[in-house]
């Protein structure tokens, strides 16, 4: 197997070890897109894992354990900037982001089950929080996931929900214009399914 389905089958494998260890935990990114979105080409596996402030070492050793590192000095990475950039034997990329803050709790929260074939299934975070999420990374990719997940979702979408958990966040890097884009991407969206 390849590409997309290399993905997949890595996603399972963090799926199954995160469900052992009763972590809370949901995939964004790519994975997420799968879903919600328009599929498309994704060459890693992102998700957020709950680890309180302070804890962090302990989920950091424990996946270290099991998933080889990206870096030299993943660990001290991953224990600093909340991220440990692993990989699975097969070489698959994985993001796994240490979430605490209260958005990233109730997106794990809301987190629903995905089945991808009769053999998968993944927990992704909601149509809503992808968006979130997206618009808050705010690469022109995470622009164009956002827009295809609009497309493919916006009559289903609760966009009082989007409207309410984003701002708070983007307030922390000080970002005014991303909401208003979001506004705009929303309005068109709109306007082509008229």
């Amino acid at each position: 197997m390849s590409g997309l389905d290399d993905v997949i089958l890595a996603a399972a494998e963090v799926e199954a070890f995160c469900r052992n260890h009763a972590w809370q935990f949901c995939f964004i990114g790519g994975v997420a897109v799968q879903r919600w979105g328009m599929p498309r080409f994704t060459q890693d596996v992102d998700l957020t894992l709950m680890a309180a402030w302070g804890t962090e070492a302990k989920f950091v050793d424990t996946l270290l354990e099991k998933f080889p590192a990206r870096l030299s000095n993943a660990r001290n990475f991953a224990l600093e900037h909340r991220v440990l950039l692993a990989k699975t034997a097969s070489g698959i990329a994985l993001d796994f982001a240490l979430g605490a803050f209260p958005f990233e709790e109730a997106s794990t929260e809301r987190a629903t089950l995905w089945s991808v074939s009769d053999q998968v299934t993944l927990t992704t975070c909601s149509a809503e929080d992808l968006v979130i999420h997206k618009v808050f990374a705010g690469r022109d990719r995470d622009w164009g996931d956002v827009g295809s997940v609009l497309v493919r979702q916006l009559g289903k979408l609760d966009l009082d929900h989007i409207r309410r958990e984003l701002p708070p966040l983007l307030e922390l890097k000080d970002d005014v214009e991303s909401f208003e884009k979001l506004q705009r991407l929303i309005a068109d969206a709109d306007s082509r399914s008229q």
